[in-house]
């Protein structure tokens, strides 16, 4: 409980903290909030990640190279930023494949520590998932294959190092993946990438002196490392010209501990019509959009010839009363999208998008409860050789999860889309009405989540469950399960004896 820990050294009470008068740390408290409306140049054009290239295999599958290395960024004027990248200094290619492809992989790790490559919101054998039982070592390869059997949808890969996450992710290594369908290719969604279909990896980050990124904690956060810098991929105050009527962003929350308020400078509305998992049933009309971080959205926005409008990230609720430590009273101008002329296309979006979850009517072989606080997850701390429980492949279950100690957290699912029940017994909001592995928990409310398990059954290599606010998730905050086939019962991670 870092907060509290500062605070009791400093002599602090909340009230203290927040007082208005003279220094200490009612003076920094009142110093740390950040405000950069109106104060970027939007001066260099949104970066766009290369579709990752592939071969094909013998077999007919599609084989991608990824080479994670180090390297040197320039996001500034002066000194370059000493960066990690995928196939680059920083960041990754996007790779793009389609429901029922088999695809390959070669991933080699050319730093010096090993690392990993998970596959964020991906179905596949727990074997394939890049979680912290699959580490890569300084010089070695790793050559994950699956088939890709899910819906279309906007996925991701970034490190998963056990301990180490949050150091991995921070310097560079993420990318996204996107997986197509027929579903969503009929539908006249905005599809052309980098044209009016928009990737944007939304992070936050801290320079030096020396342009270096620099992990710094904010006294008395609750978080982790929390930058007052933004970066779209890798790009600082961009701009991204508009040809089309309608453009679909592809957002992802790819921090390690910010949470985004997203909206746009004049309060227009958009259509929220997908979340992690793939399509919603109906689009849904916002002017406001939270995402924590490992959470993905796509949003469709309409243009009109000649205008200008920067997208934003508004002071955040959730916080509590010190929330300005970790960045919910920020406001952040993200991105400035100048629209042309004149415009192509139509500016309808449909009305009928997807099927809406179904688990809800499902008989659910087990009920399990989880509470998030102290950085554990029900009294224990995450142990690399103890799997917490076994879930039987072919089964539904429902998962109650709550926040328990005032402090902001999220909750990530491994191998499984979910669908959200219920919140505090009410209907979930629209964000959450669609597939999701990452779910947004605010203090004290209970969410009901509805999982079901098909194939990929493995007895000894287990999936994550964990907090996605990465220095939660290092410092403890993650358990595992395995998916069971009939008559198997749970066994021990490869390399490990038995937990007792």
């Amino acid at each position: 409980m870092r907060r509290r820990t500062v605070l009791k050294a400093f002599g602090w009470g909340v009230g203290g903290a927040v007082a208005l008068g003279g220094g200490g740390f009612g003076a920094y408290y009142l110093s740390v909030k950040r405000d950069t409306v109106g104060k970027l140049a939007f001066d260099t054009a949104l970066s766009i990640p290369a579709l990752a290239r592939s071969t094909s295999g013998a077999s007919g599958a599609r084989i991608f190279t990824l080479g994670i290395q180090p390297g040197e960024t320039r996001f500034k004027d002066g000194k370059a930023t000493r960066t990690w990248g995928v196939n680059g200094t920083y960041l990754g290619p996007t790779i793009r494949a389609r429901r029922g492809e088999r695809v390959e992989f070669a991933v080699h790790n050319g730093l010096d520590e090993a690392t990993s490559l998970h596959w964020h919101g991906m179905h596949l054998p727990a074997v394939m998932d890049g979680g912290p039982h699959q580490t890569i070592g300084a010089g070695d390869t790793w050559t994950p294959q699956w088939t890709i059997d899910q819906a279309a949808a906007t996925l991701w890969y970034h490190p998963h190092v056990h301990g180490a996450t949050a150091d991995h992710m921070y310097r560079g290594v993420a990318g996204l993946f996107l997986v197509d369908d027929e579903r969503v290719e009929a539908l006249n969604l905005p599809s052309e990438y980098g044209v009016d279909d928009v990737p944007m990896i939304v992070q936050d980050r801290a320079f030096d002196e020396e342009q270096q990124f620099v992990q710094r904690e904010p006294l008395a956060g609750s978080l982790g490392v929390i930058g007052d810098e933004i970066l779209v991929n890798g790009t600082i105050g961009p701009y991204f010209d508009v040809t089309t009527r309608l453009v679909r962003l592809r957002m992802l929350n790819g921090s390690n501990a910010r949470l985004y308020h997203f909206g746009f400078s004049d309060d227009r509305r958009f259509s929220l019509v997908a979340t992690d998992g793939g399509l919603l049933a109906a689009p849904w009309e916002t002017d406001r959009l939270y995402l924590s971080p490992g959470e993905r959205a796509e949003i469709v926005v309409a243009f009109e010839p000649g205008e200008r409008v920067e997208l934003r990230s508004y002071p955040a609720a959730h916080g509590g009363v010190l929330g300005r430590l970790d960045g919910f009273d920020d406001r952040f101008d993200i991105c400035q999208f100048r629209a042309v002329g004149s415009l192509s296309g139509h500016a309808a979006v449909p009305a009928v998008l997807g099927a809406a979850p179904d688990l809800a009517g499902r008989a659910v072989a087990q009920e399990r409860s989880f509470v998030l606080a102290s950085n554990r997850i029900n009294g224990r701390s995450m142990a690399m050789d103890r799997i917490d429980f076994g879930v039987r492949e072919g089964t539904a279950e429902v998962w109650e999860v709550t926040n328990d100690n005032g402090y902001l957290h999220n909750f990530h699912i491994h191998d499984v889309q979910f669908q959200v029940l219920t919140v505090d017994g009410g209907m979930p909001e629209p964000p959450l009405r669609g597939w999701k592995d990452t779910v947004l928990l605010v203090q004290g409310k209970r969410y009901r989540l509805a999982l079901r398990f098909r194939d990929h059954t493995d007895p000894n290599t287990p999936y994550m469950y964990h907090c996605h606010l990465l220095a939660h998730e290092d410092d403890g905050m993650m358990g595992q399960f395995v998916v069971l086939g009939e008559g198997e019962q749970v066994g021990v991670p490869p390399g490990h004896h038995r937990h007792p």
